[in-house]
């Protein structure tokens, strides 16, 4: 990459306002909610920050306290807000979601109210031309492009011109079914793939929506074969009950036509999966750009910080560089390992 772009990480996608019930409180049944600020792209953006890199988000926000909120919010997580464009239409809006915590048998549930919200008028004229230039990544997933015709226009249109720009590009499926039906994101994503350099498939949504067959990875060299992406990475959560997981990875270079794997972090004290995910393109981004396309550091740092995140309330993770590799020094350990940092 050159070295005069001052961001490792732009990524492009909707901030919206998280409202949850305390505790294991229902949706139908408590009167307060807590107010929080995520978006699967911030998320990714925000860990990455945290873990050293500068990156930015690249959205749209309504011009009043909601906004300055949510700006506020970035901006205390250590991401850039050159990038976010104010909304000052007199019905400008937020995205809004409600998350309901789970416990056994009752599952977590989720109620999003972001239909005709501010990031559904963003355009690629919106912003100067030298941002296309700024950063040695993009990212972004299919919740944006399943949230309308515009912001999908845009968002392959801003995939193109960072590609262009020689831009590392990242994109995770992150299929939602409320969105965008199956079908639509098969074939939409399907002609975005020869654009991708990193791409994040579960195993699921590999089957499920792009109805590939046989193991996980022959299905990741299939993605590879058939559409040239140097890197795939493809989590392996298993749920035992709401408030406890086993969390891995595989990740997949296709130029030495090798797999990464390693132990999972098992027995996962579940406190918010929600940005887990995240956390775990955030682990492997930093891992890739932080040590010279590395995917066995990727691996280490995507699994550590997917796995931890289970472990810390709200959209966003709170994990620093020092943390994460005392976590990895952890897991990688043969003996014991003391039970408290002092």
């Amino acid at each position: 990459m050159e070295e005069n772009r001052s961001f490792d990480i732009l990524a492009l996608g909707e901030v919206l306002l998280r409202l949850s019930p305390p505790n294991n409180e229902r949706i139908v049944g408590g009167e307060i909610f807590q107010k929080q600020v995520g978006g699967a792209e911030l998320n990714v953006v925000s860990g990455a920050a945290l873990l050293g890199l500068r990156t930015g988000i690249i959205s749209k926000l309504p011009a009043n306290n909601l906004g300055i909120y949510a700006k506020n919010r970035v901006r205390f997580v250590g991401v850039s807000d050159d990038y976010l464009v104010d909304d000052k239409a007199k019905e400008a809006r937020l995205g809004l979601y409600y998350y309901e915590n789970g416990a056994y048998p009752r599952k977590p549930s989720i109620v999003y109210d972001r239909l005709f919200t501010s990031i559904h008028k963003i355009d690629c004229d919106d912003f100067d031309e030298t941002m296309f230039k700024s950063s040695s990544c993009f990212h972004t997933t299919g919740i944006t492009l399943g949230l309308g015709k515009t912001c999908r226009e845009t968002a392959i249109k801003m995939m193109k011109r960072f590609k262009e720009s020689g831009t590392l590009i990242s994109f995770d499926v992150n299929f939602r079914s409320n969105l965008w039906s199956g079908d639509e994101a098969k074939k939409c994503i399907e002609d975005i793939l020869p654009l991708i350099d990193v791409f994040f498939c579960s195993e699921d949504t590999a089957r499920l929506t792009f109805h590939k067959e046989g193991t996980i990875k022959e299905i990741m060299k299939s993605f590879a074969k058939d559409y040239e992406i140097p890197i795939i990475a493809s989590t392996q959560r298993i749920v035992h009950s709401p408030k406890v997981h086993t969390f891995g990875s595989i990740i997949y270079e296709n130029e030495t036509d090798t797999f990464y794997e390693e132990e999972p972090y098992r027995n996962i004290e579940v406190v918010d999966r929600i940005g887990s995910g995240d956390a775990y393109i955030a682990g492997v981004l930093f891992g890739l750009l932080a040590n010279g396309m590395d995917c066995k550091k990727a691996l280490q740092y995507g699994n550590a910080s997917g796995a931890v995140k289970n472990t810390i309330p709200g959209d966003m993770t709170s994990l620093q560089i020092k943390e994460i590799d005392s976590i990895i020094r952890d897991h990688n350990a043969s003996g014991k390992v003391s039970e408290m940092e002092r």
